[in-house]
């Protein structure tokens, strides 16, 4: 069903809400079968795009950062789930599994994923729409979600044991929203909402809870609503079990709207953005990347003390789900480090695409390179005879198989894989991302670093259009005109904040 522009006034407030993994053909069925009574609302009264494209990798932390600043990865620098930070020499885990965590050290991860993720990896050079809104005088505030860099001071809570027990490693302050709610460790109200810290299948009754009270109390213009546990919950169940997760977050959706009374007197005052993050993939089998790799030196996590692989280390692997990356220690043998490393992925059973960066003689970007496991290489820059469905100009030669694209009429379409170029251009030109990136087949996934995968369950992170394409509702919200041909995730910023251009807050 195509979107429809708004032609009534907006209401003064906006809600973005972020159901983490929201497939379109699971909300579909979930409003089919009378289990998402506010979700179908929300569509009946507004616009609905069952497909709206995530970043490359297609894990949270990427998504999170195109979401809250509109831009790709080669400028919020956020690059996976799971990277290498070339100047600190060490691997960056955000959460892939506990397991994961216990290898990298719990303070480790967890400091890099309360705050160094918002202070350090994201870019200082962009703007998030909590900045730019507060910056703009509207009232802002955001429930528990990877990113909240705003302009406000919060302190860590200390008012119940167990905050004053977290407070031991979440010591520092940090820099949100006016409103501010991050699990039990950062709380602008005192309010009797607890999350357990945030354990999944708590978070979205904590999301419910607090976003209510600010309804009550009337504490915003712009609120980020995040319901992650469908996530989770279709990681162990796969993607069926969305019908049930997408029914509890409907439930704290309706939890917010009627503090406001009911869901006609909520949308007479809210404007509201409903959005997937990403989709995901069932999983039957795995791949263990650092195992593959370990005849060319595998650097094994820097809390175990250990080398992964063979020799000594002179590659980093950061598997993201259903996406990899891999990092060459030594830049001077980054050429020869790359040809090996996709020599030895493309021979690999559950390897769909191998992904690099070719470089002029002054290191700047030349072309990107697909290479399919079943053969080809398909090149391209930006740049050409060839326009892409979101309107970017390519230069394309080689294999459009690889991509199973097509072009045709000056129009380059590759609908398994959407906004392919765009998205692998991103990627690739990050500085943060690794020399070689891998994207999974059909049914497989990385294991991480803890040795975890899902099989049984879904996943995400490929270019594939199965882990890309999530669900986008909206009601009340004016639309480009024309609309995107290919909505992106990245397009919901640049919307949030024009939403408020005329100065309609509810201050």
């Amino acid at each position: 069903m195509a979107g429809r522009r708004s032609n009534t006034a907006r209401p003064s407030k906006l809600v973005l809400c972020v159901i983490d993994a929201m497939a379109p053909a699971m909300l579909e069925r979930a409003i089919e079968e009378g289990v998402a009574p506010m979700l179908s609302t929300i569509r009946e009264r507004g616009s609905y795009m069952p497909a709206c494209v995530a970043a490359f990798p297609s894990v949270t932390p990427v998504c999170a950062a195109s979401i809250v600043t509109g831009v790709g990865q080669e400028d919020h620098l956020i690059p996976g789930m799971n990277w290498f930070d070339r100047e600190e020499h060490r691997y960056v885990e955000y959460g892939s599994s506990f397991r994961a965590a216990q290898r990298f050290g719990i303070t480790q991860q967890l400091t890099d994923t309360v705050y160094n993720m918002n202070r350090a990896h994201l870019s200082s050079e962009v703007e998030t729409v909590f900045e730019s809104l507060d910056d703009a005088g509207v009232r802002t505030a955001g429930t528990t979600y990877l990113m909240y860099r705003g302009r406000h001071r919060h302190e860590p809570q200390r008012d119940t044991a167990l905050t004053r027990v977290a407070s031991a490693l979440m010591r520092h302050p940090v820099m949100g929203p006016r409103e501010l709610f991050y699990a039990d460790i950062f709380a602008s109200q005192r309010t009797t909402c607890r999350s357990a810290l945030g354990m999944p299948g708590v978070r979205d009754r904590h999301s419910g809870c607090v976003s209510s009270y600010m309804v009550e109390h009337d504490l915003f213009d712009f609120l980020l609503l995040s319901l992650p546990d469908n996530d989770w919950f279709s990681h162990k169940r796969g993607l069926d079990g969305q019908v049930q997760s997408l029914a509890q977050a409907d439930l704290q959706i309706a939890r917010v709207m009627n503090a406001a009374g009911g869901p006609d007197e909520f949308l007479a005052e809210h404007a509201m953005i409903v959005m997937a993050d990403h989709s995901q993939a069932p999983v039957t089998a795995t791949i263990a990347l650092q195992d593959e790799l370990a005849e060319l030196g595998v650097l094994g996590p820097i809390r175990s003390n250990e080398a992964a692989g063979e020799g000594e280390p002179r590659i980093a692997v950061c598997p993201s789900q259903r996406a990899a990356m891999v990092y060459a220690l030594d830049v001077g043998e980054r050429d020869a480090m790359r040809a090996s490393v996709a020599a030895l992925s493309l021979a690999l059973e559950g390897i769909d695409l191998v992904i690099w960066l070719e470089r002029d003689a002054h290191e700047q970007p030349r072309e990107g390179v697909i290479a399919g496991a079943a053969g080809g290489e398909l090149r391209f820059a930006p740049g050409g005879d060839l326009v892409d469905a979101r309107g970017e100009r390519w230069h394309v030669e080689g294999e459009l198989e690889v991509l199973r694209a097509s072009a045709s009429d000056g129009r380059f379409d590759s609908p398994s894989y959407p906004d392919a170029l765009a998205r692998v251009w991103s990627a690739l030109t990050c500085p943060t991302s690794g020399d070689v990136l891998l994207s999974a087949a059909e049914g497989y996934e990385f294991v991480d670093w803890g040795r975890q995968a899902h099989v049984g369950g879904g996943s995400h992170g490929s270019l594939h259009a199965s882990d890309s394409l999530g669900a986008l509702l909206t009601c009340g919200v004016e639309l480009p005109d024309p609309e995107p041909a290919q909505w992106a995730i990245r397009d919901l910023a640049p919307i949030t904040v024009a939403h408020f251009a005329s100065g309609a807050t509810g201050s």
